[in-house]
């Protein structure tokens, strides 16, 4: 059976405390809130999925690695690499910047702790909305997709490409991203309890993008955009 995602030398936990609240500093205008949803048909469990992205013994606060990934939006018109991140010594998800010409801002970035796309879990992918000067990062425009539009993670060693279509969006406020029920579905079953990822109760392949949104105050954006999306055959 594939892995879920990856694995944490003994003695390491999945330590999720803050994650949606305070990462990724670098953000830019506010986004609509959209509801609707449009949920695709559930696709076989026998689907394939990229094998393991990182070394087995790659502990999560390592900082970046890149990973065989690249995330790629059609509606978007936006293809990019994916570098998978861990956590910081303050317990929140790494979300990388650099100088304004640093490649970062329109990378991806797949966080560890989350399942491996297209596994029976779910796999989150977060991105900069804004780099350095106000220039747009890799999910300016995330805010733009809608149910139905396709996502597709593309592993760039075998070539397999993870076909998923987007369910709905949301807007949180940081005091509703530190409700457990919403983390525990941006996240999914596992990780906001300190554990690995656990297979999804309806059976399926999650995909969870993430970035903020909103007014910029004290450091960060208040609000939190997030798109779910749901495997397709």
């Amino acid at each position: 059976m594939a892995s879920l995602g990856p694995r944490v030398p003994a003695g390491s936990r999945l330590t999720i405390l803050l994650l949606v609240t305070v990462f990724l500093a670098g953000c830019g205008a506010a986004q609509r809130e959209k509801t609707s949803v449009s949920v695709p048909a559930a696709v076989p469990t026998a689907l394939a999925i990229p094998a393991a992205l990182t070394d087995e013994g790659l502990n999560l606060r390592a900082g970046p690695v890149a990973v065989p990934l690249e995330l790629q939006m059609p509606s978007l018109s936006v293809t990019a690499s994916v570098i998978g991140v861990g956590i910081t010594p303050k317990n929140v998800m790494d979300a990388p910047m650099g100088p304004a010409e640093d490649p970062v801002w329109q990378q991806a970035f797949w966080y560890r702790g989350s399942a491996v796309p297209g596994a029976l879990s779910t796999a989150l992918i977060a991105g900069h909305v804004g780099g350095p000067r106000g220039s747009s990062a890799v999910f300016a425009h995330l805010d733009r997709l809608q149910p139905g539009d396709p996502i597709v993670v593309h592993d760039t060693r075998s070539a397999l490409d993870v076909h998923f279509s987007v369910t709905e969006s949301k807007t949180y406020s940081l005091d509703q991203a530190t409700d457990p029920a919403v983390l525990t579905r941006i996240y999914g079953a596992g990780p906001v309890a300190g554990n690995w990822p656990q297979p999804s109760a309806d059976g399926l392949a999650h995909l969870t993008l993430i970035t903020c949104t909103g007014t910029f105050r004290n450091g960060t954006h208040d609000h939190r955009l997030v798109v779910y999306a749901t495997r397709t055959a």
